[in-house]
């Protein structure tokens, strides 16, 4: 989340005067993330979440994705809900942008991740996967293994500006020949559904030691489901001085599995799929850094955590390596 997007007084008010939530009494902008404008809304009735959609988000896959969210409430798992405007629809226009007000979730993401952060995730999100098995829409994976190579030729073409000392010879080297390897590597029939893509520490909140709701669903999509317990390696059992914790990625596995048990074939592909998902947020950084916009005031993130943590799975010899067997 950030804000890309200012929305004058004016604009709010009459945006809202389409809803039945009351008077609003204060919006401030939410500086964390990087993909859309939101903002905590707060009426006389409750708090909200505002979100204007940028960038990666396209306007035809905002039904897929608000869909979802109805679809995964209404199996359980707490997920914000879109909230309609008095002619039933939740998807409107604001400041130029599609917008959508939807529910306020309580609990904090963890800014220290402990083990037990790590068995909740993995309950939680083989229970997405399993209430998204019957959800009837459809979206590919925008930022799979197809898109990673464009992307990274996108990169090299905006090299020039600001940040350009970022692509040095031994990371442009280094992205092109693990390219290779996944695209010759990449498995190719593993169990699939409705995955969140972007679970990361600050999409899940907790309250004490209880997770309490999913949040930010703009790159769910279908793939391989052991492709989402992958980017939760990386995002979840990594220490912050780069370490593995083979523990917290014992734990995660472990849980998930009680809830969705894995198959053989996704244990054994969890080091190629782990490579695969730093890659991709690996590129999508870089991207994000060489084409900072002006104004929006949020920090790019740092690519180069996610080179590290794919040196890391590149010498990975099998699952093993994040304590199980194959």
């Amino acid at each position: 989340m950030a804000v890309y997007t200012d929305v004058t007084d004016e604009e709010l008010e009459s945006f809202v005067a389409d809803y039945d939530i009351g008077d609003v009494l204060s919006c401030k902008g939410i500086a964390e993330g990087v993909e859309n404008s939101n903002f905590l809304l707060v009426t006389d009735r409750g708090q909200y979440i505002l979100t204007l959609y940028e960038k990666r988000v396209h306007e035809a896959d905002l039904p897929f994705f608000l869909g979802l969210l109805e679809h995964l409430a209404e199996r359980g798992i707490a997920c914000p809900q879109p909230i309609p405007g008095r002619d039933g629809h939740a998807l409107r226009r604001l400041a130029g942008r599609p917008a959508v007000i939807v529910t306020f979730l309580s609990g904090m993401w963890p800014r220290r991740i402990v083990p037990r952060h790590c068995a909740a995730l993995g309950r939680a999100m083989a229970r997405l996967h399993l209430a998204g098995r019957d959800f009837p829409l459809h979206r590919p994976n925008a930022l799979g293994p197809e898109a990673w190579r464009p992307l990274f030729e996108r990169c090299l073409a905006g090299a020039p500006g600001a940040g350009s000392d970022m692509l040095s010879p031994d990371l442009k080297d280094g992205v092109a020949r693990e390219l290779d390897v996944l695209e010759t590597a990449w498995p190719a029939d593993l169990p699939s559904g409705v995955i969140h893509a972007d679970l990361f520490p600050d999409n899940v909140f907790f309250h004490h030691e209880a997770l309490t709701g999913l949040i930010d669903f703009y790159f769910a999509c279908n793939d391989f489901l052991a492709y989402d317990l992958a980017i939760c390696l990386n995002a979840w059992c990594f220490e912050p001085d780069g370490a593995f914790n083979v523990t917290k990625a014992r734990l995660l596995i472990r849980d998930y599995g009680a809830e969705r048990p894995l198959e053989p074939a996704e244990i054994a592909a969890l080091p190629i799929l782990a490579r695969g998902s730093a890659m991709r947020f690996l590129l999508t950084r870089l991207y994000d850094w060489l084409n900072h916009p002006e104004g929006a005031f949020v920090r790019p993130k740092d690519p180069m955590e996610y080179w590290r943590k794919l040196r890391f799975h590149q010498r990975v010899e099998g699952p093993g390596a994040y304590g199980l067997t194959s």
